[in-house]
């Protein structure tokens, strides 16, 4: 964690529906304006707080209105947030859609590398992505919505234990695999993951800088 003063820096901010400050701030945000923090930033204690990447935002959204915003003045500056002493809001839409749709994204990703990798997922599991398109798109009600969901479940429970036995027996076979292989295994799957999430931060960011420039415009 470092400090940083009078640097501007973009990044995303969310808020509840309501579009109101929270932590009994309460002040209604509007676009164009800017607000500010009376005291020292301090990360988690006070402070205008934002992220510069827009995956690491999400975790800490009260709700699905996204608001690019610009950081000025002193900042106290971590790993995946900033607290600074002044927030200027740029554009804000409701993301409702987007997100739900970027975890449909991530969702079929996720699935499309099983297949890459040999493995055959659950149609189940495709069938229950597209049956949330469909219903973001008013074509099937919430109850049908519902039954794609649970028989997805259904599938990745099946897949799980399947995995589970697998993994159990593959135990036995190389109990005595080297350190040396495990490690290069471990370091090859960090950065696998590390790839993934930079692919991910790359496409959320760019759904939802569309929808601010196209607020009532079609997302697919």
């Amino acid at each position: 964690m470092k400090k940083r003063s009078n640097k501007k820096v973009l990044a995303w901010h969310f808020l509840a529906e309501d579009r109101r400050l929270g932590y009994g701030d309460g002040r209604l945000v509007e676009v164009g304006k800017t607000y500010s923090f009376g005291g020292v930033p301090k990360l988690c204690e006070g402070g205008m707080h934002a992220s510069t990447r827009a995956l690491d935002c999400i975790a800490y959204a009260p709700g699905p209105i996204a608001c690019l915003v610009e950081l000025s003045g002193e900042m106290d500056v971590g790993y995946d947030k900033i607290a600074a002493q002044h927030r200027k809001v740029i554009a804000m839409a409701d993301a409702t859609k987007v997100l739900h749709l970027f975890a449909c994204r991530v969702a079929k990703d996720a699935l499309d590398a099983e297949v890459v990798a040999g493995r055959a997922p659950d149609p189940r599991s495709y069938a229950a992505i597209e049956a949330k398109h469909r219903y973001l798109n008013g074509e099937i009600d919430a109850s049908a919505l519902s039954a794609a969901w649970i028989a997805a479940l259904s599938a990745a429970w099946i897949a799980a234990l399947s995995a589970a036995w697998s993994a159990a027996e593959s135990a036995a076979r190389n109990a005595a695999e080297s350190a040396a292989r495990s490690a290069a295994r471990n370091a090859a799957e960090s950065a696998a993951w590390s790839a993934a999430k930079e692919k991910q931060n790359a496409l959320l960011s760019e759904m939802l800088l569309q929808l601010l420039i196209n607020p009532k415009g079609e997302l697919k």
